[in-house]
Parts: C-alpha cells; structure tokens; sequence
C-alpha cells in the first residue's frame, strides 16, 4: 500500500477549499477513505493570511517517518513550514519564448520604428532652427 500526503477537494462550486489527508495512492480524490486528515487549506484567503494552510504537524511527521509520500502541491507547504528540505527549482526551458525567426522580425521592426523616430527628431529640429533662423535676421 502506497501511502500519499495530497488535497482533497471541498467546498462550493467555484469557493475551493481543501482538507490535506493521508490515504492510499489508489484511492480517488474525494473517496472518503481516508487514514487521517492531517490539515486544511483555504486558497480563497490572502497569501499572508495566517488561517490559508493549517497543518498538524506532529501527526504529518508521523506518517512522513512511516513513508508516506507528499503531492507536490502539499511538499510545497511542507517545506514552507520547515519539514521537508525544498526542491531546487528546474532551470527554465526556452520553450517559452518566440522562434528565432520571430525574434528576429521583432528586432528588425523596431529598429525601423528606431530610425523613423530618429528621422523625424532630426527634422523636426531642422525645421525648428528655420524657424529661428529668420525670426533672428528680421529682427536685425
């Protein structure tokens, strides 16, 4: 028998809140059969909110000495509360980002939008020095 640490689903449609239970890995989500319920979670609350995870700790370090393996959602609770070392967090892939090809479309417009802009200071500057220039020859 596998022994997990997972959430367990209740409260209203679309008002989650979420009992931290230890059962059998084979069991569903919401089956009732659980061994014990060993805290509660409430995401609905503000993140520095004291009442968001409320974990009994005694009986978590009992069943983690038993060998019950955490979710990765609970381990994050758990190592945020000191009982388990944290995971190192994976390198970041560059999945996310655009192809080079785009990229390179991205560079390609803004250095004409660069130049554009550039071209239109330099007239405007040339225009305002015309501007100035006969008003100081007049004026002579």
């Amino acid at each position: 028998m596998a022994t997990v640490i997972r959430l367990a689903r209740y409260g209203a449609k679309k008002r989650p809140y979420y009992h931290i239970v230890v059962t059998d890995s084979r069991n569903a989500r919401n089956s009732g059969n659980v061994l014990e319920v060993v805290g509660k979670y409430n995401p609905m609350l503000a993140k520095d909110s004291d009442s968001r995870v409320v974990l009994k700790i005694d009986e978590i370090k009992a069943w983690l000495a038993k060998g019950a393996q955490p979710s990765d959602r609970v381990y994050k609770f758990l190592a945020k509360a000191g009982l388990v070392k944290p995971k190192a967090v994976p390198v970041q892939t560059k999945k996310h980002l655009q192809s080079e090809k785009t990229q390179m479309k991205i560079k390609d417009k803004a250095d004409k939008l660069a130049k554009i802009a550039e071209e239109k200071a330099a007239a405007e500057a040339a225009a305002k020095a015309a501007e100035e220039a006969p008003a100081t020859e007049v004026a002579e």
